[in-house]
């Protein structure tokens, strides 16, 4: 019984600030049109992972400068959404960077990072179309070699017309290096066929998702500045616990409109 009182006294002497939790980066958007909700509560979240409750116990909003990987859909259908291209490079502020990496059976670096408008779009004007689009593989490829001088926070756009060619890199192992590396995952897509895919790899990531055909009904935002407010706001969130969200964590917002949560853990 004396030892009993004697560990109660000393977990009671512990600050709070040593008490077990992690941070994540979270984006929070709506479901249909992708505009960035910005009067998200702690209360309002919930976080369950393996059947336990995660508590949101803080929710800041810390303004993010951006590194930006454009990841190009080069695949035969991915000229429908090349205009889009100009307009997110349009969107870059100093000091931020972006770079341009096409793809459809592989990836190719066509610009790399760089604060020139005019170098990106030029890169942009040079893009070839050609096979069916490996997106996984080209996601992989990017985050693994593209951000090693990257200072701010690491976003990859993924701009494509929405189809998956048969990569040989799993959805996993996308999630894990992007998660490795601190990498947010932003698709922009038309097709809704790999809808799923692309809600997965935003969700596991910090990211958000962008269908591009549900965007163009509501008029009041064109979708790049909308894309770039999304990517530079993120919620940084205090959970409780120390071990890292898994694969089958599920978020959620208490609310009456449906939004689209996701979550990136940080150090």
């Amino acid at each position: 019984m004396m030892r009993f009182w004697l560990l109660f006294l000393l977990l009671a002497s512990i600050p709070v600030s040593c008490v077990a939790q992690m941070h994540v980066l979270m984006s929070a958007v709506e479901a249909k049109t992708g505009r960035p909700i910005h009067d998200l509560q702690a209360s309002e979240i919930v976080i369950t992972d393996d059947k336990v409750t995660r508590p949101v116990t803080e929710l800041t909003r810390p303004k993010k400068t951006v590194d930006v990987m454009l990841l190009l859909d080069t695949g035969l259908a991915g000229a429908l959404v090349q205009s889009l291209a100009y307009d997110l490079i349009d969107q870059l502020a100093e000091p931020e960077a972006m770079a341009v990496v096409s793809f459809d059976d592989t990836a190719q670096l066509i610009q790399d990072f760089t604060s020139s408008r005019p170098l990106l779009k030029e890169s942009i004007s040079k893009v070839r179309y050609g096979n069916r689009p490996k997106v996984l593989d080209a996601l992989a490829a990017a985050i693994g070699d593209g951000f090693d001088h990257a200072t701010y926070r690491r976003v990859v756009l993924l701009l494509t017309a929405g189809y998956e060619g048969g990569s040989l890199t799993s959805e996993r192992k996308v999630v894990q290096l992007a998660r490795k590396l601190g990498v947010s995952i932003f698709p922009i897509y038309m097709s809704r066929e790999r809808r799923g895919l692309f809600e997965s790899l935003a969700r596991q990531t910090g990211g958000a998702t962008f269908n591009l055909i549900s965007m163009a009904k509501d008029a009041s935002q064109k979708p790049a500045p909308r894309i770039f407010e999304a990517a530079r706001n993120p919620y940084l969130a205090t959970i409780g616990g120390n071990a890292n969200l898994s694969e089958r964590m599920k978020l959620e917002a208490r609310r009456h409109e449906k939004i689209f949560l996701s979550a990136l853990p940080v150090e």
